[in-house]
């Protein structure tokens, strides 16, 4: 059984969301899930109850149909959409974890500092509110995560909210 969470997150702000990602087959949804006892964001093929792979393009979708997919609620409550990170794409995303005040949509200067070395940047805010994610043109074949940074170019999902910053 899938779990479902009574929140679903910060929304989905799609118009605010650039079209050299929406344009892109890389779609997903995404559900809270609980492991131990935290919650892990788990990917979805749109409009189904199977797990999406960060290594199987087959089970990812246009944006449109994630989209469609998480409005409709069907056949389960998603949390939200996602886009897949794969060598084919020009993307990298660096999550900045724990940076955001999500009240007063105040940003840690460390955070601060990171974002402002990022040219050619989309930013905005994790579902969240209390974390920023970056994704600038770059290649990364492997990913690092150094505390609360997590840099990746491929093989890993980044949700998107929209809510631009």
């Amino acid at each position: 059984m899938i779990p479902q969470t009574e929140s679903r997150g910060t929304g989905v702000l799609d118009e605010n969301i650039p079209a050299r990602f929406t344009r892109r087959t890389q779609w997903v949804n995404w559900c809270y899930e609980k492991r131990g006892e935290d919650l892990t964001k788990v990917p979805y093929t749109p409009g189904t109850k199977r797990r999406a792979s960060s290594t199987d393009l087959m089970t990812w979708r246009p944006f449109k149909e994630a989209l469609e997919a998480y409005e409709a609620s069907a056949p389960i409550t998603y949390d939200g959409v996602g886009f897949m990170f794969c060598s084919a794409d020009p993307f990298v995303g660096i999550d900045l974890d724990g940076c955001r005040n999500p009240e007063t949509g105040d940003i840690a200067e460390w955070a601060t500092k990171i974002i402002d070395s990022v040219s050619d940047k989309y930013v905005e805010a994790s579902p969240s509110g209390t974390g920023v994610h970056v994704i600038t043109r770059g290649t990364l074949r492997v990913g690092r995560k150094k505390g609360p940074l997590e840099v990746y170019g491929q093989e890993r999902f980044f949700t998107f909210t929209g809510v631009k910053l």
